[in-house]
């Protein structure tokens, strides 16, 4: 088991997306260097690049506290 922040994901996404699951593979075994299976590494760049990036949280959404009057 291990994590993904969102700048690993992203790198491995674009990978993916810019040249093909071998080189996210490839991408994602440069930043996780304990994974030495390559079927299991395409497996996780898989995965990893199907997933869509959070939102940013909108501002303006907070709730604000209402002063008494």
């Amino acid at each position: 088991m291990f994590m993904v922040d969102e700048a690993t994901a992203d790198a491995i996404r674009r990978a993916f997306t810019e040249d093909g699951e071998f080189a996210a593979a490839v991408e994602l075994r440069r930043h996780f260097p304990g994974i030495v299976d390559n079927a299991q590494a395409r497996q996780c760049a898989r995965t990893i690049a199907g997933w869509e990036p959070r939102p940013s949280p909108d501002k303006t959404a907070r709730c604000r506290k209402r002063k008494s009057a």
